[in-house]
């Protein structure tokens, strides 16, 4: 494993599980099958058609990867139910993801689903007596 830096998709309100992140390679993987198969019905070059296939295969291996990884989610969900909220919440990290290092969701832009937006249905989901975004107090800003 390597410590490069990734972009990862930041989702205000919610800690996003890395089947997002599968689901985004897959999606990209066939969109990379389609483009090469349209390569090679204009061009007839079978180079096209044999680097689409071997891509086919890679993405019949991330939706497998994807569905343990969904599984593994809905199975937390199921078992603790708790857990998963923290997780979803950003408040600790989900546990078939990396711990080492893991810093809380910046809640600081976060916004009211209730108070803010209008959403009668929310106020039991209201956050406006939340304490301060724990992840600037680790950083040390405000």
């Amino acid at each position: 494993m390597t410590n490069d830096a990734v972009w990862v998709r930041n989702v205000t309100g919610i800690q996003l599980h890395h089947t997002t992140d599968l689901q985004d390679a897959s999606r990209f993987l066939g969109n990379a099958v389609m483009a090469l198969r349209a390569a090679h019905v204009r061009t007839g070059d079978d180079r096209y058609s044999d680097l689409a296939a071997q891509l086919k295969a890679m993405v019949a291996e991330t939706r497998t990867l994807e569905t343990q990884a969904r599984a593994r989610m809905h199975g937390l969900h199921s078992e603790d139910p708790d857990q998963f909220v923290r997780c979803r919440e950003g408040e600790e990290p989900w546990p078939d993801e990396i711990q080492a290092g893991f810093v809380p969701r910046h809640t600081c832009n976060d916004r009211c689903l209730y108070h803010d937006h209008d959403v009668l249905d929310a106020i039991m989901q209201c956050i406006c007596g939340r304490p301060p975004c724990r992840a600037c107090a680790i950083a040390g800003t405000p």
